[in-house]
């Protein structure tokens, strides 16, 4: 069966946010690049087609309190699910295969008393209401950044801008400079949170002076932590960052 990209695939709460964007060129330039590239090779893709807007699936636009921004999905096989920095429960935590950046976030929850990641899967996060958004929602098999430029950014920028004008008090957590060239989207938001620092993966993680671990690992930037304060301040739950998976509510 031929794989489609179609806008019927976006929930229809966030096709509403999105409003006249679907009848913009814009629209129209990405529709026909990704369906050109899943004509063309669709088993090189990732994530599967069905999982590009999983994460508007998983957090419904009311729900939304936490946004953390990606940048494309994990290149390499058997990694990306459509969840900014999540990966699939099965890979060991101790194996290659295990990004750094999740490794170095789940430091940071143990700095700030909330434990230990017990698998790289963060569907639990977005079930409550954490949209893990990727700038870019594909990426071809082995090629880091191979699908940016296919129009992704006129869709994200969007429903960045028209997000964080409809739900007030949203937290930002923008990590690297990637994430935080979106500011300009985010200021004119109602009253957001908005957390810098530098990207999480390798040593990016300790550089910029807004580090997201400190040298030698002492401490972290405080963002999980700061997060749920501002939510609890707010009148809002805060979100259990880790949850054991023999008790996992979220599944």
């Amino acid at each position: 069966m031929k794989a489609q990209f179609s806008k019927d695939d976006i929930p229809n709460d966030w096709q509403e946010l999105l409003g006249s964007y679907f009848e913009t060129a814009d629209w129209q330039f990405l529709e026909k690049n990704l369906q050109t590239a899943l004509d063309l090779n669709p088993s090189t893709v990732r994530p599967e087609p069905q999982n590009f807007f999983k994460a508007l699936k998983l957090s419904p636009v009311h729900s939304v309190k936490v946004v953390i921004l990606g940048q494309d999905p994990y290149h390499s096989a058997g990694l990306a699910q459509g969840l900014a920095f999540s990966i699939p429960a099965e890979i060991a935590v101790n194996s290659r295969a295990f990004p750094s950046s999740l490794r170095n976030i789940s430091k940071a929850l143990v700095l700030e008393g909330f434990g230990s990641l017990p698998n790289g899967d963060l569907h639990h996060w977005a079930k409550q209401g954490v949209l893990l958004l990727n700038t870019a929602l594909s990426v071809k098999l082995g090629e880091a950044g191979s699908h940016t430029n296919l129009g992704w950014k006129s869709l994200i920028d969007h429903l960045i801008s028209a997000l964080s004008k409809q739900n007030p008090n949203l937290v930002w957590m923008l990590w690297g400079g990637h994430a935080q060239s979106k500011l300009p989207l985010i200021e004119n938001g109602k009253d957001p949170l908005v957390l810098q620092s530098s990207h999480p993966s390798g040593l990016g993680v300790y550089k910029t002076d807004k580090p997201f671990l400190e040298p030698g690992g002492k401490a972290s930037c405080g963002h999980f932590a700061k997060a749920n304060q501002w939510l609890l301040n707010h009148k809002d739950l805060p979100i259990q960052w880790v949850v054991d998976p023999e008790k996992n509510l979220f599944s």
